[in-house]
């Protein structure tokens, strides 16, 4: 397994120098660094910017693992169709953009968008039935380009079209392709699920990619998520993908608002002692994991 961290731990806003977080979770311990996909609409523009950080990443040894939750506009299940074409350009130019970077895993809310509108048009038969049909098309483009997606199971504040691994094992198996599997994340199981480590085991070989944190979205290793269990159930469908955290501790900026953190969750937020805590937390999961 490998062990990686999300970049917007240490910001505030979705953006980002890719360059120096390369550098920063080589020096705390990580495998993989994870980046959004929302970084090519203003921060990394074009094919060389593209090319030279994924070169960057092979130079230092990191794995580089692309997140996204798609905008409202490119939202695969929506009612409307020119809503649904333009998310299909969208993924169409974000797969090849991902292909130059050297990136084979994109997870997210990628079958519809995030964060969702509780007060727009939803109809979750439908807008399942409207993503799976364009999802299979996404899917052959992935082919393409040697990239593997990951549908995450977000919890019922965030998104509403699949809320548990019961209900993502049905949207892959409706798309009927391997380059579409599960990806969980502890802190959204832990509000939906009955017990962490049977969904891991339910999810079994079709889990593709993996996310930590706390309850509250602290490092691993800072609250009382079980961990042990969950590296048991890792170990029992000997998942060998990587495990990215995700925490949030940041009050402020477009960060703290889409993933509503109100206050820090730290009382120091140095750059410093997150750093600490990331490192410290890496080497908690290699051990929990791994024994």
């Amino acid at each position: 397994m490998k062990y990686g961290i999300y970049y917007a731990y240490w910001e505030k806003e979705w953006t980002g120098d890719y360059f120096k977080y390369i550098d920063k979770v080589k020096e705390l311990g990580f495998d993989i660094l994870e980046i959004s996909c929302g970084a090519f609409k203003k921060d990394y523009t074009t094919d060389e910017q593209l090319l030279r950080i994924g070169e960057y990443a092979k130079e230092k040894g990191i794995i580089l693992t692309a997140g996204y939750g798609p905008q409202k506009d490119e939202n695969l299940a929506s009612p409307d169709e020119a809503v649904q074409k333009n998310a299909i350009e969208f993924f169409k130019e974000t797969l090849r953009k991902l292909h130059l970077m050297n990136i084979h895993i994109l997870g997210g809310g990628l079958y519809s968008y995030w964060p969702v509108d509780f007060n727009s048009d939803i109809n979750k038969e439908r807008d399942f039935e409207t993503s799976v049909k364009n999802m299979r098309l996404i899917a052959k483009y992935a082919e393409e380009y040697d990239i593997t997606l990951g549908m995450e199971v977000l919890n019922r504040f965030e998104g509403y079209l699949i809320n548990t691994c019961d209900e993502c094992l049905r949207y892959i198996d409706a798309v009927g392709n391997n380059r579409v599997g599960v990806m969980l994340d502890t802190f959204h199981m832990n509000i939906e699920e009955d017990n962490i480590g049977d969904a891991i085991r339910k999810a079994g070989d079709k889990l593709v990619h993996f996310h930590m944190g706390e309850r509250n979205r602290k490092v691993p290793g800072k609250g009382t998520m079980p961990w042990a269990e969950i590296g048991q159930a890792l170990r029992d469908i000997h998942y060998q993908h990587a495990a990215v955290m995700e925490p949030f501790v940041l009050q402020g900026g477009k960060v703290g608002q889409d993933i509503k953190i109100w206050r820090n969750l730290l009382p120091d937020t140095s750059e410093a002692k997150l750093d600490a805590d990331a490192k410290h937390s890496c080497e908690f999961v290699r051990h929990v994991f791994e024994l």
